[in-house]
């Protein structure tokens, strides 16, 4: 059973996310605090063209210092649906529009300190478009067939946990 909130302190708030010190009574009425991490949520997105390849990016990522080999994914906007979110981003990421968008599955980033849940979809019929990416944003487009992205996986190429999971979880759907 999970134990009930006793307090919450805003430590930050911004644009993205907000951190947050809970208090929650423990087991025995001991006190146990956290500072959590508040996030709205996310849309991750597997694009598959027609051909069966794997639309990947490279995408320049500050905090880790590195360029990583991901899906295209973001935050939900406030009150914007997964679904929504993941139309919107495919597009602007990758620069192809999702002609159907089916949800595979959602998950917790990285619970010990955050409450981010992504949901997962699958983007197929693709129609080439443009990217339109954020000001902020460095992102060059790969398409990739199947048996490549399984190599990246297994030789350590790609290191980003969302991308991963949802790849093994279609993968794993997939697979004779």
């Amino acid at each position: 059973m999970m134990p009930a909130m006793k307090s919450r302190e805003l430590l930050y708030s911004g644009p993205l996310f907000d951190v947050a010190r809970v208090t929650f009574e423990g087991q025995e009425g001991t006190e146990v605090v956290r500072d959590v991490i508040e996030h709205r949520g996310a849309a991750v997105i597997l694009p598959l063209l027609d051909d069966g390849r794997v639309v990947l990016i490279r995408n320049v990522r500050h905090a880790v210092g590195k360029v990583l080999w991901e899906l295209p994914a973001g935050t939900l906007e406030a009150g914007e649906a997964p679904q929504a979110c993941a139309a919107r981003e495919v597009e602007e990421e990758t620069g192809y529009r999702a002609g159907t968008l089916v949800p595979l599955t959602a998950f917790f980033a990285s619970p010990g300190i955050l409450n981010e849940r992504m949901h997962g979809f699958l983007a197929t019929d693709l129609e080439q478009t443009r990217q339109s990416l954020d000001h902020d944003e460095e992102i060059e487009v790969f398409p990739i067939p199947q048996w490549q992205v399984r190599d990246m996986i297994k030789d350590g190429h790609i290191e980003d946990a969302k991308t991963i999971a949802l790849l093994l979880y279609w993968m794993h759907l997939h697979s004779p």
